[in-house]
């Protein structure tokens, strides 16, 4: 029997990732999730993928991604429920998981909450580099809730962006917003209007929440030359921009399957042409063209960006000694007997009982020999 395999699930907590940020800091996580990234699109054919399962209710999703290659499984569980706020939990919530594939060995465990929002941006960042135009520099921010400043500032640090032009329905969300990146060197405008914050901005992020069929850009809105990032709008039912929008742009997805389904993608035929982001990043297709080409990046979040955080969370996590070692699966002696785990432990009486029936059984041995 093979012994050598040991279960040591290392586990990163909330506290342990907020630790890790902290002593690495803000544009170094980001630059270094973008390498992850990168690196792992690059290796798209290596990978099993598919659509997230999810299951839906009148509140909101739950669901799972995993994806894997011959070496490492990973998974996310994640929520969506916009109406959280109200009751004091966040809209989103998540964690997730690497197995060895060979044993199935739950290697590492982390929280995804935080992590999901850095990842996202860092998709956000990766994907403006390869199809918006190498000299934006302002950006307009639709929605301003828990992912905005994470998106601000991995575009900040990753695609040179200098100006950001901000629009929520909820004053609130902006003033928190303006609150957290005062340190930056960001120009931060308010906007009346998404319109205004649109107007003249190389890029444009939308990041809403609400459960809902809506419009947040329309046609009008669009410039020759711009790069809009959809990162809101991400389950069926639910999108940001009008049909029209994607019908004037080169649109870019992450696993076409699974925006087909969840992404603004959604209200069109499918047929429409799409290409998978990989495809750019390994030069296989040609991101943007022209200074007039308006380009597109539907993202709706797939699991190989949870399987490069993971990664990412796991390598930093080891050299700065964070995180800690959790018995998440039973250790057997024998590997066949995991009842054994369960049965009871000899009570005192019962061991002193145990000793003194071997004291009688040594004593008659004594008595038959000398007889």
């Amino acid at each position: 029997m093979n012994t050598n395999y040991k279960i040591n699930t290392q586990f990163l907590s909330v506290h342990d990732v907020v630790a890790l940020v902290s002593k690495l800091g803000l544009p170094t996580v980001f630059e270094r999730l973008a390498d992850y990234i990168r690196t792992d699109y690059r290796r798209w054919p290596d990978f099993e993928k598919c659509p997230r399962v999810a299951n839906h209710s009148a509140g909101g999703v739950i669901e799972l991604m995993p994806v894997s290659d011959d070496k490492s499984y990973a998974f996310k569980f994640v929520n969506g429920h916009p109406k959280n706020t109200q009751v004091g939990l966040p809209c989103v919530m998540a964690f997730g998981a690497l197995a060895d594939v060979e044993t199935g060995t739950p290697e590492f465990l982390s929280e995804l909450t935080v992590s999901t929002a850095l990842r996202t941006a860092a998709m956000s960042a990766v994907a403006a580099k390869a199809l918006a135009r190498p000299n934006s520099r302002s950006m307009a921010l639709i929605g301003n809730g828990a992912q905005s400043e994470f998106q601000a500032l991995a575009f900040h640090y990753l695609a040179g962006i200098e100006e950001i032009r901000l629009f929520d329905t909820d004053p609130r969300a902006t003033a928190k917003l303006l609150a957290n990146l005062k340190h930056t060197t960001l120009r931060l405008t308010v906007c009346a209007s998404v319109a205004e914050a649109v107007r003249g901005a190389d890029i444009v992020t939308t990041v809403t929440a609400d459960k809902t069929n809506a419009t947040i850009l329309t046609p009008d809105m669009i410039e020759p030359g711009m790069h809009i990032n959809g990162v809101g709008g991400d389950c069926p039912g639910k999108t940001e921009l009008h049909p029209d929008v994607l019908r004037r742009s080169t649109v870019f997805v992450e696993f076409e399957p699974q925006t087909r389904i969840e992404g603004d993608l959604q209200h069109l035929p499918a047929d429409f042409a799409v290409t998978e982001l990989w495809q750019v990043l390994t030069g296989q297709a040609a991101g943007r063209t022209d200074e007039q080409q308006i380009t597109l990046f539907d993202s709706v979040g797939f699991a190989l960006q949870d399987y490069s955080v993971l990664r990412f969370l796991r390598d930093a996590a080891r050299e700065l000694g964070l995180g800690q070692r959790i018995s998440l699966v039973p250790e057997l002696a024998n590997p066949k007997d995991l009842f054994g785990m369960l049965r009871p432990a000899p009570t005192l009486s019962a061991v002193v009982s145990s000793q003194n029936q071997r004291k009688v059984v040594s004593h008659v041995d004594e008595l038959v020999l000398t007889a």
